[in-house]
Formats: structure tokens, sequence, C-alpha cells
């Protein structure tokens, strides 16, 4: 799941630090993607480090949930058949557009049906000692922590995810992504194709798409 669906399930709590232990491992990997951390077992004698570990679990158990659920095996198939072949010629995978274009979709849901509201998730990020966020890098092994910050203090000032709520920048909000790895992945008719597949599938979900909130929602509960 993308930033703003995992925000989804943690959207009443007040703590700044579990918000962003809950989208910490996509920020970490949208900043440098060969940073690898693993603190889901350690034990800081700071709360609020361990508070950022608490949300980091919660993270990578939405995410099991998720990425086993019928839900997304079903529509990241679905939206990579029909992506194939508006992205025809592009080197990006349609295994890998479906996949994302699903949780984007998701994300622009949750803005657009008044589900979340964007602004109370970054008033969390912009909440955030750095020197917390600095003893947790550490902790977990991080040695550079240089690139984060770079990427995280940009993330905040700039605001991106607020543009989710427009749909037809989905599309645009893909390439962005696709660009982390490959240098020039779509043409201007690409994203044009790609944005008529995701509006018209955006449009097929919006009575249905919460049954996968509330499938995980379920499931978390279960393993309290």
């Amino acid at each position: 799941m993308n930033f703003l669906s995992h925000y989804y399930f943690e959207r009443n709590v007040t703590n700044c630090y579990h918000i962003l232990g809950i989208v910490l491992p996509d920020l970490l990997k949208n900043a440098d993607k060969t940073i690898v951390l693993h603190p889901e077992k350690l034990q800081h004698t700071n709360k609020a480090v361990n508070t950022i570990i608490t949300g980091w679990n919660k993270h990578l158990e939405v995410d099991r949930y998720f990425h086993s659920s019928d839900f997304f095996l079903t529509h990241s198939h679905q939206l990579k058949k029909q992506l194939a072949p508006a992205i025809d010629g592009s080197p990006v995978k349609p295994f890998f557009l479906g996949h994302i274009a699903i949780e984007l979709i998701l994300d622009n849901l949750l803005i657009t049906t008044n589900k979340i509201t964007v602004a109370d998730f970054y008033q969390h990020m912009t909440g955030c000692d750095d020197e917390i966020i600095q003893e947790f890098l550490t902790f977990s092994g991080l040695k550079d922590s240089t690139a984060f910050f770079r990427f995280f203090n940009g993330f905040k000032r700039d605001g991106y995810l607020h543009t989710y709520s427009e749909t037809p920048k989905i599309a645009y909000a893909l390439k962005r992504i696709c660009m982390r790895v490959w240098n020039d992945p779509f043409t201007e008719e690409h994203e044009d194709a790609m944005n008529e597949v995701l509006v018209d599938y955006r449009e097929q979900i919006y009575d249905s798409f919460m049954v996968i909130f509330d499938e995980i929602k379920g499931k978390l509960s279960r393993n309290k």
C-alpha cells in the first residue's frame, strides 16, 4: 500500500512518531533504494524511538495482508493487462505498473471520498523531531542519513501527496515513481493513454474499493 492507504488505518492516532513509522519503510525506499533496515525486533530506551518501531511493524503487517489479498492480486493483474497496450514501447514492465497503479488509485479514492485528510497526515510529518528520527536511523544501523533527510525535507516541503486528489494526475504520479528506475519511461502519448485507463478503472472500483480496507482492518483487529 502507498502512504495514504497506510495512514488510513492509523488516522485517529495522535502520536506523530507512530504515523511516521507506518510510512517510514516507503520514505526510506524513496530516498535511496539501497537502504535496507530491519528494526522490527529492536527495543530502545527512548519511548519515541520505540513508537517509530511499532509503526514500522504495523506497516509490514498491513503490506503483508494487502499483497496476499484477492483484491490486490485481481486488480493489479487487471490493470497490468489494461495498461500494457497503453505503454507499448516503454521500458516499464506492465506488472510493475499494475502493482503501483492500484495503490495510487486507492490513495486517490480515500482522499476524494473524504476518508482521510492529507493536511492531517503532513501535520504529523512536520511534528516529528529530526533528532528522534536520527536516533531511530542510527539505532537501526543506518550509517549515513544524508540522503534520507534530503528526501524527507523535500517530501514535507512539496506536499506532493495533495496532488493525489486530482484524478488526472495519477498517471503523472506513476511516471514520477517509474523515473526512479528508468530515466525517460513514458512519452506524452503513453501518459495520455495511461490516464484514460486509470480514470476508467477508478470509476469501476469506486463503489467497492473499501472492501480491502475493511478486510485488512478485520485481520488487524484479530491479531491485536
